[in-house]
């Protein structure tokens, strides 16, 4: 846990806390969803501050499960890249807009059942009904934290958009660009498909809609003062480990091995071309056109 950056930490923690409680509650008859989870705002128990509070509940073991392990998997690689401030801002603002999203896909649908039974009826009269039935609608109730985690998603296919990750149960890893698009076009796909599966397939497209928007802002604004080599070592980290425990490589497993003589003439052979290359480099653009990396290759090879 100490490896974890700050917000990714407390956010897993805050849930999975919530979590507990809200079953401790459930055994002595408080439904905690009825108090925190967001109402559709047309409902008798809708409240404001629900838009946060929402974020914090899960309705069972799997659901919760699938969302820290994706918060935690993509969370700290995204936290490392912006920071904490940052971080948290996304997260909030993504989570808050996809039940926004879920807020109008929920009027929609009432809208469109309202007017099946009174064709007739004007538009604003739809308020006057919601208002009549406001206590059968407590039971539109939005929770989890999907929408938020779908963003993080997002966000780690815009920055790392070639980087491989592995879905199960595909073979072989995939680019997370594809990945994101992926799970974007089954949430579109559900939400037509099958809108009333329980599933808030509206606040997850919600959450990755608000923060494409998010970055698209920072980027055009120029905020751009991201750490990229601080996630990538994270995630760089996060699969050498991996490797590691399912053995790595043989080379991994025996540190005696020595390398060849055959291994020892490509090293150097690689090394030195990757030197005349930069040394070219230099004669045609001069030692300012190299980047870090090429400096610091030239710098360890001084010798």
């Amino acid at each position: 846990m100490n490896r974890i950056p700050t917000i990714t930490k407390n956010l897993l923690i805050i849930n999975v806390i919530v979590f507990m409680a809200s079953a401790v509650l459930e055994m002595r008859g408080i439904d905690i969803a009825a108090i925190g989870g967001l109402h559709f705002f047309m409902a008798e128990n809708y409240h404001l501050y629900q838009f946060v509070t929402y974020m914090f509940l899960h309705g069972g073991f799997t659901h919760i499960l699938f969302n820290m392990f994706a918060l935690w998997m993509f969370g700290c690689v995204i936290e490392n890249v912006w920071g904490p401030k940052k971080f948290l801002f996304y997260y909030i603002s993504c989570g808050i807009g996809a039940g926004i999203i879920q807020q109008i896909a929920q009027f929609v649908q009432f809208y469109l059942n309202v007017s099946a039974q009174y064709p007739e009826l004007p538009f604003i009269e739809v308020f006057e009904i919601g208002r009549q039935v406001s206590s059968q609608l407590n039971g539109w109730t939005t929770i989890g934290a999907s929408g938020a985690v779908y963003a993080i998603l997002l966000a780690f296919g815009m920055i790392f958009p070639n980087e491989r990750i592995f879905i199960f149960p595909l073979p072989i890893p995939i680019k997370a660009k594809w990945f994101v698009m992926f799970y974007a076009a089954v949430e579109l796909f559900s939400a037509l498909g099958s809108p009333g599966d329980g599933v808030a397939h509206t606040a997850h497209l919600g959450g990755m809609l608000f923060g494409f928007l998010i970055i698209r802002y920072w980027n055009r604004h120029s905020v751009n003062d991201f750490n990229i080599s601080g996630g990538r070592q994270f995630f760089d980290n996060l699969k050498h480990n991996f490797e590691r425990r399912r053995g790595g490589s043989r080379r991994d497993e025996d540190p005696t091995r020595h390398e060849t003589d055959w291994e020892y003439n490509e090293r150097k052979k690689a090394n030195q071309e990757e030197i005349d290359r930069i040394l070219d480099k230099i004669r045609k653009s001069g030692y300012d056109s190299l980047t870090k990396e090429e400096k610091r290759t030239l710098f360890e090879n001084r010798n």
